[in-house]
């Protein structure tokens, strides 16, 4: 594999920027990579695993001479680390971010892009429940989506070029306008992660089982909200309060559905709800065929590989 971008810099250095450093040096597609993280704690642990070539105390180290640089810091910071680094990027470079927001992060970052330097906003639809700088590893992204969704009137060898570098880390790529993007992401990401976070309050508040029996018995499906309600929670935060009117829109409609269930329990309307989990299970199994997931009963995420 060719080096797509002479020098990289990572700003926020968790899951998704350590693996995207590790998903780099395996296909050798870039030449340096910087990192910095606002946490000096955070920095001195990438400097003792190997996570990027050099990492900064500074912002305005990071970024010096860089040809890509990354926002990878939760979607409420991103436009005061723009507003920083702005005056340190050099003609030409591109600057990402890969949060799971689009149209608040474009509004607030693009307005602080300098002239002749790119923006390209992209969301590689990749996770796990873990977070910081020894959580990243280098397949993360193979066989996963990457979205990009280029502002009106970007460049087009700039976005070009960025589809051959998600590639070139293992994912598929797919353009997108950022309102569409929002929706989507609202349907398949936000909103089952707010349920999890309500489904395992609701079993907080309720305390009608002990704490060992939701431990013991935690293999049936209670088991998977408690993963994804681990997940981070300063980013959760931002992408709810960046991604406010899908994600509101999105409960309305999860509401409803709710309601119809609820009542087909209540009224016993067996081939409704049987014709209702018939259809989940059709779009559960698309899902498998789409090579998006495993229907191993560790969900494949038991092993990581750098």
């Amino acid at each position: 594999m060719s080096v797509i971008y002479d020098k990289v810099a990572l700003i926020g250095l968790g899951l998704i920027a350590s693996s995207m450093h590790w998903a780099m040096k395996r296909g050798g597609v870039a030449g340096s990579v910087t990192g910095y993280a606002r946490s000096s704690e955070t920095r001195e642990t990438a400097r003792k695993i190997g996570l990027c070539d050099a990492v900064f105390d500074t912002l305005e180290e990071v970024v010096e001479d860089a040809d890509l640089i990354v926002l990878a810091t939760p979607v409420g910071a991103m436009g005061a680390v723009m507003k920083q680094i702005a005056a340190h990027l050099k003609p030409g470079a591109t600057v990402i971010d890969v949060g799971s927001v689009k149209q608040t992060v474009i509004a607030e970052v693009q307005p602080l892009i300098p002239a002749g330097v790119h923006f390209v906003p992209c969301h590689p639809m990749a996770g796990t429940e873990h977070s910081g700088p020894e959580a990243g590893f280098a397949t993360l992204f193979d066989n996963r989506w990457c979205l990009i969704v280029p502002p009106k009137g970007s460049d087009a060898d700039a976005v070009a070029r960025q589809e051959q570098y998600w590639q070139a880390l293992g994912a598929q790529t797919e353009i997108m306008e950022a309102e569409h993007h929002d929706m989507v992401c609202a349907v398949v990401s936000h909103i089952p992660h707010l349920i999890a976070y309500t489904m395992v309050g609701v079993a907080d508040d309720l305390r009608r089982v002990s704490d060992q029996e939701v431990i013991k018995f935690s293999a049936a499906g209670f088991r998977d909200f408690t993963r994804i309600a681990a997940s981070d929670p300063t980013m959760w935060r931002d992408v709810f309060l960046t991604n406010k009117d899908a994600t509101i829109e999105m409960l309305g409609r999860f509401t409803e559905e709710l309601f119809a269930l609820q009542r087909a329990i209540r009224t016993g309307d067996g081939d409704q709800l049987h014709a209702y989990f018939t259809h989940t299970r059709a779009i559960r199994r698309g899902i498998l065929e789409a090579g998006q997931d495993t229907d191993k009963p560790d969900f494949g995420r038991v092993q990581v590989e750098r």
